[in-house]
């Protein structure tokens, strides 16, 4: 009798019932011979396919026996999705995937793949394309139980958090890993699906390139930005990515439907497989009966096709059929895969809670493995004893291999845990700094002025923020082939404000170009285009606008080295445009000086420059970075300081700067985390620490208090993340007072972190903070009642002196 809630022993007990009641067919059929007369799949290789789903199987079963006692801690299985692994045997395994969280028997699949033909990929020639609808990719391999017994190894230590798993080293159990192109994905849900969409769209790019070396122009890098450990994609390949039906309803997965359709419209192309695997269940939700196939129907310029997950020969042949059309047509399609879900969402989860007796027994009806079983019994390809039996083997197998890696060690320091999250070489980013500079003025000189129309920006005279960031943007796509400027009205209009006027017309829109309106799939297409080997750099039009779509940047851009060990990366430079005192024009939408969430998310890079003079050298920085360490970092462009030419007085042009030549690029090179310090006076009463618009207003501050005899020290922080936490104590320790001038809010501005640093250094001399209130932005002239002015500046540092 089946209790209520479908327990590993009652899966176990059912599968083993019905193999045992499986009659034996009347004649032997031979391994080589199809299943059935018009079936896609031989005997042998149905019956891989029902060894890597009871590999999967099996592994589900581990996972809660090391629950059980304390030495498993994930158990979010792969039950009754088993019929994934017909998926996986109709693509390539050079085809870069994204998988969901219940996709065991494909990642066994594509292991074993891999094990049978170890010929590197870049080595391989690629299979000839079959007529369609004709299998897409090789046949299963065939082994039994040792064909998958890497993967199995590769789950089991993701699932005790071992050091030793493959992709995440014991940070998390994901699916992952760089030699069978599967990319590692976070739980959040339907938050890669944005990336998958950028990956087409780079596959696609990087497939059009010359075939010798694959460029589009000089110095287009081809396949992941993982570097020489990974093999480059071929160039007809497709990029796959599943998920489960309650994903469709997330925005995340509406945005990069919507734009995967957008752009095959337009008439690009995205050669992206998507597959929903259908349990008809988020969680305890559920799916409306049909909901799910009418909103994938409904999606426009993505073909639907479907199957069911509990027949493996369908499955099969519908998947190949897909990846066929997508690999010959470079289009998007999306697999509707219908599954069951067994043994709950997780390990805690008491379905008796939400789900009947009858469900229960409905879906153990709908069992994936025992479907597989028995049409391998029904074709005379096997018994029910033999199957029963590999079985068997396969969870002796499991088992064993399951008590050797509870031995292995953890991640035992925090120092072994973050090691991965954000690496930094300033020395090697420096030199490639000298390089460019190097390229600039020795063999790239004569592009470089031809890009700049024979007046390169150094004889332009003096620069506004504006135009030296948009000079600096030049020099890098110049010296970075595989660089992409793009975001809402970057190309045609040059951006709101002019910072991209030009690009378009000098570097051509295959390298600069507009997006369709949509944050994350912006962030998306950045994502999926670093990791195939370009350096993207997205533009959000408003920092208002980034907290849209920020998960791409916490959830997916910052933990990919995380969860990779650094063998995956996407690196990008987002440039935003932000922070407030836009006259005239505004509103919290437009004004808006909110960072917290950026400064939050671990190994994120936060450049704030203030001076035309550190835009240019801080963004060459950051492209650096990005190109050498693979980092992901933010570019806040002061809006309000885009067009200043003053500081002190109107036409006294001491905001702007001039560009500096090639030759100069070297000695003023700004590393991150360093800060700017301005000396007024004798600069020995009071250190103001601030950024952005902050420093203007400092340092006109400081003129007035100069005038009253106060000497003082400007700290322009120049990056939020990481702080310049040694210049900090530094200045702070040679005055004594500290002004931290803060132009985000009092809760959760940049001050805290400056003040909690100055604590933790045991500085003991006097501090205040003058920051912005607790409130968005209001329009007009309210504004000026919840912003930092200069004479809260200036009437902060007389109270402090006056202590």
């Amino acid at each position: 009798m089946l209790s209520d809630v479908t327990t590993p022993q009652d899966l176990d007990d059912r599968f083993r019932e019905t193999l045992a009641a499986l009659p034996a067919a009347e004649r032997r059929r031979d391994p080589a011979d199809p299943v059935t007369d018009d079936a896609p799949l031989t005997g042998a290789q149905l019956l891989d396919l029902f060894d890597a789903q009871v590999t999967s199987r099996q592994l589900d079963l581990a996972g809660r026996w090391l629950r059980s006692f304390g030495e498993g801690f994930y158990t979010i299985g792969s039950a009754g999705h088993e019929g994934n692994a017909a998926v996986a045997a109709a693509l390539r395994p050079t085809d870069p995937a994204l998988l969901h969280y219940r996709s065991g028997a494909f990642y066994c699949v594509r292991a074993a793949q891999i094990t049978a033909d170890p010929a590197p990929t870049a080595e391989r020639e690629p299979p000839a394309e079959p007529a369609e609808p004709e299998p897409d990719g090789p046949a299963p391999p065939a082994g039994g139980f040792a064909a998958y017994a890497g993967a199995a190894r590769d789950v089991l230590r993701g699932m005790v958090a071992s050091r030793q798993e493959p992709i995440a080293g014991g940070r998390h159990k994901v699916f992952g890993r760089a030699d069978l192109a599967i990319v590692p994905t976070t739980s959040t849900i339907a938050s890669h699906l944005p990336r998958a969409v950028g990956m087409g769209l780079a596959v696609e790019r990087l497939r059009r390139l010359d075939s010798a070396g694959r460029r589009a122009g000089p110095g287009v890098r081809v396949g992941s930005g993982a570097g020489a450990e990974h093999a480059p994609w071929p160039p007809d390949a497709i990029v796959v990515c599943s998920f489960g039906d309650a994903s469709v309803n997330h925005a995340s997965a509406t945005a990069a439907f919507n734009t995967a359709g957008w752009y095959d419209h337009a008439g690009l192309r995205i050669p992206v497989l998507f597959v929903c695997e259908d349990n008809g269940l988020g969680i305890s939700v559920r799916s409306p009966e049909g909901w799910v196939e009418a909103t994938l129907r409904a999606r426009p310029g993505v073909r639907y096709l479907a199957a069911d997950g509990a027949d493996p020969v369908q499955a099969y042949a519908v998947a190949a059929e897909a990846a066929a059309w997508v690999r010959r047509h470079r289009r998007p399609a999306v697999l509707h895969l219908r599954t069951v879900r067994l043994m709950g969402h997780a390990g805690a989860d008491a379905e008796s809670a939400y789900r009947s007796p009858a469900e229960l027994a409905a879906d153990l009806d709908r069992d994936p493995v025992a479907a597989t079983a028995r049409l391998l019994v029904d074709a005379g390809v096997a018994t029910g004893e033999e199957l029963l039996a590999r079985y068997d083997e396969t969870g002796w197998q499991v088992r064993r291999l399951a008590e050797e890696v509870l031995g292995e060690p953890k991640l035992a320091s925090a120092a072994d845990v973050v090691s991965a999250l954000a690496p930094r070489r300033p020395v090697r980013v420096a030199r490639a700094v000298a390089d460019a500079a190097a390229r600039a003025s020795g063999p790239g000189a004569g592009a470089r002025a031809e890009a700049f129309g024979g007046k390169p920006p150094e004889l332009a005279g003096a620069l506004t923020l504006a135009q030296s960031i948009n000079a600096a943007l030049a020099d890098g796509l110049l010296d970075h082939p595989q660089m992409a400027v793009f975001g809402e009205d970057v190309a045609a209009k040059g951006g709101v404000y002019g910072v991209t006027k030009g690009l378009r017309d000098r570097f051509g829109p295959a390298r600069v170009f507009d997006t369709l309106l949509d944050e994350t799939s912006v962030l998306g297409l950045g994502l999926g285009a670093g990791l195939a080997g370009m350096l993207p750099v997205p533009e959000i039009q408003y920092l208002a606008y980034l907290h849209n779509a920020e998960d791409q940047l916490r959830g997916e851009a910052a933990t990919m080295q995380f969860f990779s060990q650094g063998a995956f990366r996407n690196p990008m430079v987002v440039r935003v445009a932000g922070l407030a005192y836009q006259e005239g024009f505004g509103g919290h939408f437009h004004n808006d000086n909110s960072v917290a969430v950026l400064r939050d998310v671990p190994g994120l890079v936060v450049a704030v420059p203030a001076r035309p003079d550190d835009a240019a050298p801080m963004l060459r920085t950051c492209l650096a970075s990005a190109a050498v360490d693979g980092s992901v970092c933010v570019f806040l462009e002061p809006i309000a300081l885009y067009h200043t030419r003053d500081l002190y007085a109107e036409g006294d042009g001491e905001w702007l700067a001039g560009y500096p030549e090639p030759g100069a690029w070297v000695a003023g090179h700004v590393p991150i985390g360093r800060a700017r310090v301005y000396r007024v006076g004798s600069a020995d009463d009071l250190t103001i620490i601030t950024f952005g618009n902050g420093v203007r207003m400092s340092l006109r501050a400081a003129a007035v208090l100069a005038e009253e005899g106060v000497g003082t020290r400007v700290v322009d922080l120049r990056w939020l993340a990481p702080l310049p936490v040694a210049d900090i104590i530094r200045e702070a320790s040679a005055t004594g007072r500290v002004l931290v001038v803060d132009e985000t809010r009092r809760s959760g501005g940049v001050g805290e972190g400056v003040i909690a640093a100055l604590v933790d250094a045991g500085y003991v001399g006097a501090a205040r903070r003058v920051a912005g209130v607790d409130s968005f932005v209001p329009l007009g002239p309210a504004a000026r009642q919840v912003l930092v002015s200069e004479e809260a500046i200036t009437d902060g540092a007389r109270t402090l002196l006056a202590r």
